[in-house]
């Protein structure tokens, strides 16, 4: 406690009494955030922290990284999971605002390290109302909530995030430059497979799928976005079940779907459990006949939206290659991520997890 009165005092005395009323002197604005309340914070703020699962990435996506005054621990640790730090390396030189995590949730963040950096505003997500409002009195900082919407998959909500924190950025037309690259990339995804004959479509399964930590095969979504972007015949879905499940092997074996995609961040559970379990393994046509194919983890400290775009260009190019011959997966996932992070990251994140699209090298033939 008295640590932190100290740093308080220091932040009191350091800042301009302008500052203290949220940045008097600069062009103000009254704003609704994610949770419902009204915040008043002044536009383009200088420097800022983001708090909690996504809320960095959408930074970036506005390419304001040079606004960010400090960073969660869990930035500074695991990079090779969020295309965005591969990117920007030098987020993780940045000052410590607190642990972060997803554990981290609705959670009173470190008010001493915050104040240490001397943020004009702070943007965190999946916050209720009645905690912003105290952590906004408790330091004196604007505190604007974001969110994703639903947790773990892709939520038209994020646009809500875009073009709020756009507008507090002075970025609107850069938020709106995002969202319409995602919309059009979408649409382009769904002109390419309109029409496919139903009967023509293969059965496929995504497993390993990540949701609050990594998991085996049984880990599925039953709106996977990769999958349905290109109206793929997701064997889950069709079953009348709804978001992330846990399928259970029985019923993998029952579905046995042609083709099986694998999400990145189980594979190396999946690859342990293959060796123990080869009988199972190839009960399932889509393991005898090596179609089990390699997209990249996207659920990681909430959606890499960048990602999920390049998976779902390459499972279109495996499951319908005829209208996807024209895509060159690295090129497609570095103008993705070029836009999206300001450089490309396609090589490195095929030196960490592998080929998009490839086969799993330690899957063996029946």
């Amino acid at each position: 406690m008295k640590r932190f009165l100290a740093v308080l005092l220091i932040w009191i005395a350091a800042v301009p009494l302008a500052d203290i009323s949220f940045g008097q002197g600069r062009e103000k604005i009254a704003l609704k955030d994610m949770a419902g309340r009204r915040v008043r914070v002044s536009r383009n703020p200088q420097r800022i922290v983001c708090i909690a699962p996504g809320t960095l990435r959408l930074i970036i996506y506005l390419g304001a990284k040079d606004k960010v005054a400090g960073v969660e621990d869990i930035e500074k640790r695991f990079p090779t999971e969020r295309p965005y730090r591969l990117a920007h390396p030098e987020l993780g030189k940045l000052p410590s605002i607190g642990p972060g995590g997803v554990n981290a949730i609705n959670k009173m963040p470190d008010s001493e390290a915050i104040l240490a950096v001397n943020p004009d505003v702070i943007f965190i997500s999946y916050m209720e109302k009645r905690k912003a409002d105290l952590l906004q009195d408790r330091i004196g900082i604007p505190v604007v909530v974001l969110s994703y919407g639903n947790f773990g998959a892709f939520d038209e909500a994020v646009y809500d995030s875009l073009r709020l924190v756009g507008r507090v950025l002075a970025a609107e037309e850069r938020a709106e430059a995002v969202i319409s690259f995602i919309e059009n990339a979408k649409r382009d995804l769904a002109v390419r497979v309109k029409g496919y004959p139903e009967n023509e479509r293969p059965a496929v399964y995504a497993g390993c799928i990540g949701f609050k930590g990594a998991h085996g095969i049984e880990s599925t979504e039953t709106n996977y976005p990769p999958l349905t972007w290109i109206a793929a015949k997701n064997v889950v879905g069709e079953n009348g079940r709804r978001g992330h499940l846990f399928a259970g092997k029985e019923n993998l074996l029952a579905w046995d779907p042609d083709i099986i995609f694998i999400d990145g961040g189980g594979n190396e559970l999946l690859r342990q459990d293959y060796r123990k379990n080869r009988t199972f393994y190839h009960g399932l046509k889509a393991f005898r006949s090596r179609k089990v194919y390699l997209l990249y983890p996207f659920n990681w400290y909430m959606t890499n939206i960048g990602t999920v775009l390049c998976d779902a260009y390459t499972a279109g190019k495996i499951l319908y290659p005829e209208r996807f011959s024209d895509v060159d997966i690295k090129t497609r996932a570095d103008k993705i991520y070029r836009f999206l992070l300001g450089r490309p990251v396609y090589t490195e994140m095929m030196k960490i997890h592998g080929p998009l699209g490839g086969v799993l090298p330690y899957i063996e033939h029946d």
